[in-house]
């Protein structure tokens, strides 16, 4: 083995997803670093940094749902007009009901568990592909928006806003920094430090082999240096802005979907059915229960989306969600998941997601107009979809020979023909 590929293994782990997930981060790096140089540094001014957040949030909210729907073999094209229904929905019982804020809030997710549930019964037990499903809720729940809402624009009370305009408040001391972003940042870089000690401890207590301390001390300082100043821009913006409430949805969602999809059965069932739907079944796997679940979790995801999003714009509109679907499935491909699992985890997908919030804020800047935003994108995504077709050739893991098992139910679930996995060669697939 090179010293490059021994270098990467320890700083990465010996994984195909972790070194794929590592190289989107640098690839993420450079653009930052680009178009700081082409903005004359905005891209990472505070304004800027928290806007991003802000206006991005509800689409890598999104990505959480799609990268599990993706890794069970399916596609969901009904994010953007469940998002929208919800939306118009919520905003309708807080006008003319005067329901409360959090109690419309709660009515929006139970609305999201009922559509679930509506496209988790024809996937799971009836057996429609997702994208036909999908596609027809598409048009359905577009319909029911602008039914419902008139085709008007309906406000918000200002106290719903919070959630997708609102920000962390001013406790404490006068520090000249909003002290509740300072002290995320400290847990941010507490957890780092004990994130990489307990796997430092785990691997002595099995026997396995340490990495060096300097590697351990790479890895623990790379992050830390990127968080210190990530929280030192968010605490230090204008009077009033801090690190936005979204980003802590978004930053908790994260948290608990990559617990859930690493370290627990039902996780472990999600990657086992994408990656062989039959092999998963003879193990135990209910593979219903599964495809109903994965449904049903994007379309609550949806309903919190498109709540943040009508609460940053204040209102309701027709036009809410319009293309969320796209911006969402480009995150997830762009963070190398794979539409039949082995390959695919939560913080790759928020990487891919980054990715493209940070292009299209990068060419916003630079004055860039929308039609040639679009082009770009397309580009980027051809491209990293090519490389995975790179990869195919090269007897490596393929979205695109992936991209139509949910269609062929009679077809094996297997790996393409010459693919060897990380289930073949006995390990498992990687989540989270």
């Amino acid at each position: 083995m090179s010293r490059v590929k021994e270098l990467q293994k320890s700083l990465f782990g010996g994984t195909t997803s972790n070194a794929r997930q590592f190289g989107m981060i640098f690839t993420l790096v450079a653009i930052v670093l680009l178009f700081q140089i082409l903005t004359d540094g905005l891209t990472l001014n505070s304004g800027n940094l928290i806007s991003l957040v802000s206006q991005y949030s509800y689409i890598l909210i999104l990505a959480i749902g799609m990268l599990m729907v993706i890794v069970a073999g399916h596609i969901d094209l009904s994010v953007g007009s469940i998002a929208a229904f919800v939306g118009i929905v919520v905003a309708k019982v807080m006008q003319e009901y005067s329901v409360p804020w959090f109690p419309a809030i709660l009515i929006g997710l139970a609305v999201g568990v009922l559509i679930g549930t509506w496209q988790g019964f024809w996937v799971a037990y009836v057996g429609v592909p997702a994208f036909i499903v999908t596609l027809a809720s598409m048009m359905l729940f577009r319909g029911g928006n602008q039914y419902i809402g008139n085709a008007d624009t309906i406000p918000v009370p200002e106290g719903f806003r919070a959630i997708g305009a609102g920000f962390l408040p001013e406790v404490g001391p006068d520090t000249g920094y909003n002290n509740l972003t300072l002290l995320l940042g400290l847990l941010i870089c507490a957890a780092v430090v004990v994130r990489e000690w307990r796997a430092r401890r785990t691997r002595r207590e099995m026997a396995a082999d340490v990495a060096p301390i300097w590697i351990s001390a790479i890895r623990i300082a790379v992050p830390v240096v990127v968080v210190v100043f990530a929280t030192l821009q968010f605490a230090g913006g204008r009077v009033g802005t801090s690190f936005p409430i979204s980003g802590i949805i978004l930053g908790v969602l994260v948290v608990i979907y990559s617990f859930v999809t690493r370290n627990t059965a039902g996780g472990r069932h999600i990657y086992a059915v994408g990656g062989n739907a039959r092999a998963a079944e003879l193990s135990g796997v209910k593979l219903r229960r599964v495809n109903f679940l994965v449904m049903m979790n994007m379309s609550v995801l949806a309903a919190l989306a498109g709540m943040i999003f009508v609460a940053r714009s204040a209102a309701s509109g027709p036009q809410d969600g319009i293309g969320w679907e796209l911006d969402a499935i480009a995150a997830v491909f762009i963070g190398g998941a794979a539409v039949s699992g082995g390959l695919g985890t939560i913080s790759g997908s928020i990487v891919g997601g980054l990715v493209m919030a940070v292009l299209n804020n990068g060419l916003q800047l630079m004055g860039v107009g929308s039609d040639r935003v679009q082009i770009i994108k397309g580009l980027v995504l051809l491209l990293a979809v090519a490389l995975d077709v790179y990869n195919k050739k090269q007897g490596r893991f393929s979205i695109i020979g992936s991209l139509t098992r949910p269609f062929r139910r009679d077809a094996p679930a297997g790996p393409a023909p010459g693919t060897e996995t990380d289930q073949a060669r006995g390990k498992s697939p990687v989540a989270g």
